[in-house]
């Protein structure tokens, strides 16, 4: 009974200190060893790729997984870029096969289009008075086609008609001014030379005019000098020996093409032409003019419209109707009837600028004069 009284003894306290202190350290050792085999695992996984001839082995620990390897077909080349880059140059003969496209027209060309059946007198721009080859026919490049002036010349080529001497008065309204106007138109010649004058007045005082000289020939007026007068006179000068016109308002020389009108005498040419031949210049024709101003000259161009009976202060009368659309910003429309009964003189003129403002002018009398 006193042995089974007593106390029972653990290994660990029966065991000295000592031993304690072994036991630990091989438990460290122990598990060094272990961490150090795994390391040497995972080195060993690491490092084998390196050698060659043999395939890497995935770390144990990379799950991901990868997708099979899917063969790339390379593209083939496109065949027309190939045989284009290898094709030798065409021969003249096939050049000759394909269409041909026209050069486009010059700069100073201009095309109109006309209703279906109306003939056009359109002329393109004229060239300078001094230069030789303005008769020159346009279709001489096509070896199949006869040799003729162009169709567009030949309305300016017929003959003029020049009115007879004449004194008209007009009834003015417009924009412009405040006040009512009249203005007066005295056309003369003696069959070599004219002279032309057109004053606006407000009662008895000359509030702006122009007037036009020059001399009649075969192919109608020829202008020599221009003025306009307001404040002051400008007046533009046509030097026909040296092909040009030159300006008072310091402004350069223009060249003086055929034909050339000023802005009075013009009023007179188309009149002049139409009377020698009206059946020439049917209606929705056009008629290609330069017009010489105070400062500069441009080409205008005229279309013919139809007749139109007017009701004028000084009574009805017939007028053939001219339209000068603007081609530029700030160009005027120009409305223009001649009247047959009268030598196709200007009966109405209308003339509206960019901004909307106008000046139109009615028939009131007119009378010839010596």
């Amino acid at each position: 009974m006193t042995d089974a009284a007593q106390p029972t003894t653990t290994l660990a306290s029966a065991t000295p200190a000592s031993q304690r202190a072994v036991s630990r350290r091989l438990l460290t050792a122990l598990t060094a060893l272990v961490l150090l085999a795994h390391a040497l695992l995972l080195q060993d996984a690491t490092l084998k790729p390196s050698v060659p001839g043999r395939r890497a082995a995935l770390p144990a620990f990379n799950t991901r997984a990868l997708p099979p390897a899917t063969a790339i077909e390379p593209k083939p080349a496109k065949p027309a870029t190939a045989a284009a880059r290898k094709r030798p140059p065409a021969p003249a003969a096939d050049a000759a096969e394909m269409p041909v496209t026209p050069p486009p027209a010059p700069a100073a060309a201009v095309a109109f289009q006309q209703p279906p059946g109306v003939a056009t007198h359109t002329a393109p721009l004229p060239e300078p008075a001094h230069a030789t080859s303005a008769a020159a026919p346009t279709n001489a490049e096509v070896p199949d086609a006869p040799a003729r002036p162009p169709r567009e010349l030949q309305g300016l080529a017929r003959g003029y008609r020049i009115a007879e001497p004449m004194r008209i008065t007009y009834e003015v309204n417009g924009s412009k001014w405040p006040y009512k106007l009249s203005a007066e138109f005295l056309w003369q010649h003696d069959g070599a030379s004219y002279n032309a004058r057109l004053a606006f007045k407000a009662g008895f005082l000359t509030v702006m005019s122009q007037t036009s000289q020059g001399q009649i020939t075969d192919q109608g007026l020829e202008p020599l000098r221009f003025a306009d007068k307001k404040r002051s006179e400008l007046a533009a000068h046509f030097v026909r020996e040296q092909g040009k016109i030159s300006f008072s308002a310091n402004k350069p020389d223009a060249p003086l093409l055929s034909g050339a009108q000023d802005r009075l005498s013009i009023l007179l040419q188309l009149g002049a032409m139409l009377a020698a031949d009206p059946a020439a210049f049917p209606q929705a024709s056009t008629i290609a003019v330069q017009i010489v101003g105070p400062r500069d000259a441009a080409v205008w161009l005229f279309t013919v419209g139809a007749e139109e009976t007017l009701a004028l202060p000084g009574g009805e009368q017939i007028g053939l109707k001219l339209l000068r659309n603007p081609r530029e910003p700030f160009d005027q429309k120009i409305e223009l009837w001649l009247a047959p009964d009268m030598g196709y003189l200007p009966v109405r003129l209308r003339i509206t600028d960019a901004n909307g403002d106008f000046v139109d002018q009615k028939w009131h009398s007119s009378e010839t004069v010596p």
